[in-house]
């Protein structure tokens, strides 16, 4: 009796379930589309198994002995959880369900937390928690299985991933609205050599990008002042502390009440695309492959339309590269 579960089947618990419900193994056969005779197998293998009697037959009625009653009661609940296990799959299978963890890089917390609600208000029922950190640190979350997706600035070499761009990132040199050079025309890289030139801090690749920027033009400047995000370097900006190199994608407020200068500087905007990335090895889940198609088709239209009066005009990426 201690052993029965070992023999339990999942298919005799649905028989004896059937019966206990019709209390009757001829309706019970008839409701599974068994024979009689197989239903009365199934559920004497089972009394076998349990050691108990099941079934009784009272003034030649058949009828659940205490035994039967209790087991009908927990057959029922273990059914149900089956149930439940059974849609809660086939609804991941649809991916109308289930949580989703995705790693931005803090410039693109711009515009996916927008992507994001929107992918919410059409799926309701999924979960989406995002995370934000630079693109060192996302790269060992990807690593260490901590999040399914990220958005980057640049495809990671380091890890074996697949990463596919989703849209035009346009690098621009900023200052203030009343800088020296506010109103210049094709200002040679040279030329900002005495300027102060605020940067995020090691592991951004914000910071990645302006420093190649120097190393190409062979460049230094007068001064470096490192910063710890976007938003207090555009304070910084505007306050008239440097200059400094950033996503466009993090300026649309400011550049449409003036508040910085977008500096025509040769060579800028520096053409980069916003990645999403995972890992090759990892297996991701219908509805993680459902928002990552939802990203992939909807961030070029949406930063095209947002950023649409800004000077920089939307760019389509090239897919497949």
């Amino acid at each position: 009796m201690l052993n029965f579960v070992r023999t339990l089947t999942l298919r005799q618990l649905q028989i004896f379930a059937a019966a206990a419900t019709q209390v009757s193994f001829a309706r019970a056969a008839q409701d599974l589309h068994l024979s009689q005779p197989a239903v009365s197998m199934q559920i004497k293998q089972l009394e076998e198994a349990v050691g108990l009697q099941l079934f009784e037959r009272v003034a030649r009625k058949m009828a659940l002995t205490e035994a039967g009653q209790t087991f009908a009661h927990h057959a029922n609940r273990i059914l149900g959880e089956v149930k439940d296990a059974q849609d809660a799959l086939q609804s991941l299978s649809l991916a109308d369900s289930g949580a989703i963890s995705v790693g931005l890089v803090s410039t693109a917390c711009y515009f996916v937390p927008q992507l994001i609600a929107r992918y919410c208000a059409q799926f309701p029922k999924v979960e989406v928690r995002f995370t934000i950190a630079h693109r060192e640190s996302l790269l060992h979350m990807l690593q260490d299985n901590a999040i399914d997706l990220a958005v980057m600035g640049r495809p990671p070499r380091e890890l074996d991933a697949v990463a596919e761009p989703l849209a035009y990132n346009p690098q621009v040199i900023v200052a203030a609205r009343d800088h020296a050079f506010a109103v210049a025309r094709r200002i040679d890289v040279q030329e900002l050599r005495h300027e102060t030139f605020l940067m995020r801090e090691p592991g951004s690749g914000t910071r990645t990008v302006v420093e190649q920027m120097f190393k190409h033009h062979l460049f230094a400047p007068a001064k470096v002042v490192t910063l710890d995000s976007n938003e207090t370097i555009k304070q910084a900006v505007m306050a008239g502390m440097g200059i400094s190199l950033l996503s466009l994608h993090t300026l649309r407020l400011e550049l449409r009440t003036r508040e910085i200068a977008l500096l025509d500087v040769s060579g800028t905007p520096i053409d980069r695309a916003w990645q999403i990335v995972h890992l090759r090895a990892r297996q991701l889940s219908p509805t993680c492959q459902s928002f990552r198609r939802f990203v992939v088709e909807n961030t070029e239209t949406y930063l095209a339309g947002e950023y649409a009066d800004l000077p920089t005009a939307p760019v389509r990426v090239r897919r497949g590269e």
